[in-house]
C-alpha cells in the first residue's frame, strides 16, 4: 500500500520501483513491483496572511480590525486566503508544539479523525483539545484520578449488560473492519461512542477494557499501552492477538449514531436501526441541539454510515 499525496506520488513511486526493480534483478527481493494498492490523502488547508507585496505572515504577526486583517508591527493590510499547509505560506503547526502541550496521542488520533482520509480538512487546533479530552475520558476508565489506583469500576467478571456489550462488541467490529477500509475517522467515532457507554457504566468488566485497548492502540499506541500496563499486564500490548467481537451481540432496535460537523464530534443521536439516509440527515438537521453548528454555514457533503455515523462537511456562508 502507497499513501501519498497526489503531487508528490508520481516521482515518489518512480523512485521507488525503481531501487525495487534494481533488487528484483539482484534476486533480494521476491516480487517485480513494490505497491499493489495507491491511495492518495487529502490535504490539509489552513488560513494564511498575505501582503499585498507577496509577503506571507505568521497568524501571531497580524491581527483583526473590524472584519479585516492587518500587520500588528506596520498596520498593512493583509489577504486572508484558506490554503494548503505549506512553510512557504506560513501557515503551518509545529507538531513539536502540539505534542508538548497535547501529547502526541491526541495529535495523532486528531489527524484521524479530521474527516475521509482522501478528503482535505481544515486544521483546527481546537479539535485536538477535543481528542485529548476523549483520551482523558479512556484513562479515566482504567485509573481512578483521585487515587492513582486501578478504576474500582474494573471488575474481572462478565456483565449482564446487552447495552454495555452491542457498545463493545460494535466499536470492535466497526474499528476492525474501517482499518482494514482506511475509514480512520468513523472508527474513532464508534470508540468516542462506546466510551460515552463506559462511562455511564456502574462496572467495567476487565477483559473487555483490555479488548478496548487493543482496537485504540494503533490510533493511540502511548495511553494504551500505559493503560493495559496499569490493568497489570507484562507484555506489550503491541505483541497481542487483534481481538474478535461477537455478531450475535450486535442486533438492536435502535442505534445511536456520532453526530461530527464540520469535523468536529458534535453528540450523538438515537434512531431506528433501519432507518433510511435520507431520514437520518434530516432528523440530525431538525434537532435543536445540533441547529447551532448550521448557523452561518453552508452544507458541502453529508455522510451517513448505516446504525454509526453522520458527517456533515460545512463552509461559512
Amino acid at each position: 500500500l502507497y499513501v501519498g499525496g497526489s503531487e508528490h506520488a508520481t516521482l515518489h513511486l518512480l523512485y521507488a520501483r525503481f531501487w525495487h526493480h534494481v533488487l528484483y534483478d539482484l534476486g533480494l527481493v521476491s516480487t517485480q513491483e513494490p505497491f499493489k494498492k495507491l491511495f492518495h490523502q487529502g490535504m490539509i488547508h489552513a488560513q494564511s496572511y498575505k501582503e499585498a507585496s507577496g509577503k506571507y505572515r505568521y497568524p501571531h504577526e497580524v491581527e483583526e480590525k473590524d472584519g479585516k486583517w492587518f500587520v500588528k508591527e506596520s498596520g498593512a493590510p493583509v489577504e486572508t486566503k484558506l490554503e494548503k499547509m505549506s512553510k512557504s505560506r506560513y501557515n503551518v503547526v509545529n507538531p513539536d508544539d502540539m505534542c508538548e502541550t497535547y501529547g502526541a496521542d491526541a495529535l495523532r488520533l486528531y489527524e484521524l479523525f479530521m474527516g475521509p482520509l482522501e478528503d482535505g480538512s481544515e486544521w483546527e487546533t481546537s479539535g485536538v483539545l477535543g481528542t485529548r479530552r476523549f483520551l482523558d475520558r479512556v484513562w479515566r476508565l482504567v485509573v481512578d484520578e483521585n487515587t492513582g489506583e486501578l478504576n474500582g469500576k474494573v471488575v474481572d467478571k462478565e456483565l449482564d449488560a446487552p447495552d454495555f456489550a452491542r457498545s463493545f462488541h460494535g466499536a470492535v467490529k466497526k474499528v476492525t473492519d474501517d482499518i482494514a477500509d482506511l475509514k480512520f475517522n468513523t472508527a474513532i467515532a464508534e470508540m468516542m461512542a462506546f466510551v460515552n457507554v463506559a462511562t455511564k457504566a456502574k462496572e467495567l468488566p476487565k477483559s473487555d477494557l483490555e479488548k478496548f485497548l487493543k482496537v485504540l492502540s494503533p490510533f493511540a499506541p502511548h495511553l494504551a499501552e500505559e493503560c493495559w500496563a496499569r490493568l497489570g499486564n507484562k507484555k506489550s500490548i503491541m505483541l497481542e492477538e487483534w481481538p474478535k467481537y461477537d455478531e450475535s451481540k450486535l442486533a438492536k432496535a435502535q442505534v445511536t449514531l456520532a453526530v461530527q460537523i464540520g469535523g468536529k464530534m458534535r453528540g450523538t443521536f438515537d434512531v431506528a436501526a433501519d432507518i433510511s439516509k435520507e431520514d437520518a440527515l434530516s432528523s440530525v438537521k431538525a434537532d435543536k441541539k445540533f441547529a447551532r453548528y448550521f448557523d452561518g454555514m453552508t452544507i458541502k457533503r453529508e455522510i451517513y454510515v448505516p446504525g454509526r455515523l453522520v458527517n456533515f462537511v460545512v463552509a461559512p456562508s
